[in-house]
């Protein structure tokens, strides 16, 4: 174990890991130790301490559970995107079946692990928003806003934030990025009124488009605390 992360939860085959993102310059230089020229690269090109910190940190505990996943070495793992920049591990420039997916916010950071399939996770401080009433309507369906303007105080901004991590969690997994307006559909609405798993489906899109099959499911599970949200989605195989 690196010092960086440390087990956080187990759903099914997905391993989620916590990242301690706060300031400690030894575990700083110890992560640095771990990237390659082109992620040395792009931590230079952050312009704030913090943004340095939360990448350095992040990628390194990544690499080090993909290595001891994959049983491989640091030198023999990279990394590839996807269409819409989903990244995938290659190990000896072989892609492998292995599933992750990476979030930080403030002082937290989760890595979400896979041995098969598709998974995506989100992770959220709460935190007040300054254009919070903006935000609700361009991110979520006639229910959902429904459901925020009936709460009030911490109760509504922590049902925003974790229908929020949902459904990015979900657009993580499935790779969509920034291709799909997530205002297009809803959470379920047994997530919605606080129950920790749920299935989403496409089919639960009006128009599908080019977005996947019809019948593709994902198992969405609220693994939020008190000091954060957070949702992990995965692939139903």
């Amino acid at each position: 174990m690196t010092g960086w992360w440390r087990p956080f939860a187990q759903v099914d085959n997905v391993a989620i890991m916590h990242v301690d993102l706060s300031a400690n310059t030894s575990r700083e230089e110890n992560a640095w130790t771990w990237l390659d020229d082109s992620e040395k690269h792009r931590w230079r090109r952050f312009l704030h301490e913090g943004a340095r910190r939360r990448y350095v940190l992040c990628r390194a505990s990544l690499r080090s559970l993909l290595c001891d996943a994959l049983d491989c070495g640091n030198e023999e793992l990279g990394f590839e995107t996807a269409e819409h920049g989903k990244p995938f591990a290659m190990v000896k420039g072989r892609p492998t079946p292995f599933g992750f997916n990476v979030s930080h916010s403030g002082r937290h950071g989760l890595i979400a692990l896979a041995s098969t399939g598709r998974v995506g996770v989100d992770v959220e401080e709460f935190a007040q928003q300054r254009n919070l009433e903006l935000l609700i309507e361009g991110t979520f369906g006639p229910n959902e806003q429904a459901e925020l303007a009936a709460l009030g105080g911490n109760r509504r901004l922590r049902l925003f934030f974790t229908l929020w991590t949902i459904k990015e969690a979900l657009s993580k997994a499935h790779g969509w990025g920034l291709s799909l307006d997530v205002s297009r559909f809803e959470v379920p609405e047994n997530l919605r009124r606080g129950e920790m798993h749920g299935t989403f489906r496409l089919s639960d899109l009006d128009d599908i488009g080019d977005f996947g099959e019809t019948d593709d499911a994902w198992h969405i599970s609220n693994i939020g605390t008190g000091e954060f949200a957070a949702a992990m989605v995965r692939e139903e195989t």
